[in-house]
């Protein structure tokens, strides 16, 4: 699980973790987690393929860059430009809620770059609760002292996850906060907030043509049953314009799955032997 660096266009430090070999994964996290949030997914796929997470600008351990820069637009630029450097023509992405706006970008705009795409808890209607669930936190430390503090709270703050073990609640906390002596701190540039805001406020963009822009891929939607991101009309809709599109619904699960539940690794398994059988 080593980390790399590369410098991207504007001269941003960018970091990604490379692990495994075979075929290209890319590996593209939700809006404030970086590459350690598919920890959970890499053991179950690391010996068949190389699974490359990238940590966006202003998160992870890649540099902040200020608010402005943190778009999706510029997020997508950057993956385009750690494939450059690496040396790499295609891939497929799995893109968990923000990496899958991006994957859907990159369909859009870089089509020949792309094996496939999997989206974890993302479409392209975006309920308005889940972001209103987004805005209370994004951007601000949490009032807990400590990993273990947190951890313990974590169930009560989240409970549209259910039946998840104190164990998976502190690794997750460790992925997402660091303990100073002033308390616990998020992962990223707080300036992440006003990129978010200023998206938050304009009005919403219709995003099925990204999704449209999806087809000769091979596609797989995963959603948590409990998601307030994702509803179960949106995955309807995008069923009907992919009737080849591979679903899997995770119980228990809210936004996002953790990606190692049966459900998922199953519909993650189907999609990547599509996607390498057909590339």
């Amino acid at each position: 699980m080593t980390l790399h660096y590369f410098t991207a266009s504007d001269g941003a430090r960018l970091a990604w973790r490379d692990d495994g070999a075979g075929p290209p994964v890319l590996c593209l996290a939700g809006l404030t987690r970086s590459g350690r949030d598919f920890d959970f997914l890499v053991p179950h796929l690391v010996h068949r393929f190389r699974m490359i997470r990238p940590d966006y600008r202003g998160r992870g351990d890649s540099e902040w860059t200020g608010g402005a820069t943190y778009t999706v637009e510029r997020e997508a630029r950057d993956v385009l430009e750690l494939m450059d450097h690496l040396g790499i023509d295609r891939a497929a992405i799995i893109g968990t809620s923000r990496g899958g706006l991006i994957g859907m970008a990159l369909a859009a705009g870089a089509h020949g770059r792309m094996a496939g795409l999997c989206l974890n808890d993302i479409g392209p209607v975006i309920e308005r609760a889940g972001l209103e669930r987004i805005k209370d936190y994004v951007g601000r430390n949490p009032a807990a002292r400590s990993l273990d503090e947190i951890a313990r709270k974590l169930p009560a703050a989240m409970p549209e996850f259910r039946n998840v073990p104190p164990e998976r609640w502190r690794a997750f906390a460790e992925r997402q906060y660091e303990e100073t002596p002033q308390g616990l701190r998020i992962r990223y540039d707080p300036e992440l907030r006003q990129s978010f805001l200023q998206a938050f406020s304009a009005p919403p963009a219709d995003l099925w043509p990204l999704f449209d822009a999806c087809a000769g891929l091979p596609l797989a939607l995963i959603r948590g049953a409990n998601s307030d991101l994702l509803s179960p009309e949106t995955v309807a809709a995008m069923r009907a314009r992919r009737p080849d599109m591979i679903v899997a619904e995770v119980p228990d699960r809210g936004h996002v799955p953790f990606l190692d539940e049966p459900e998922a690794l199953a519909a993650i398994d189907a999609w990547l032997e599509a996607t390498w059988t057909s590339a």
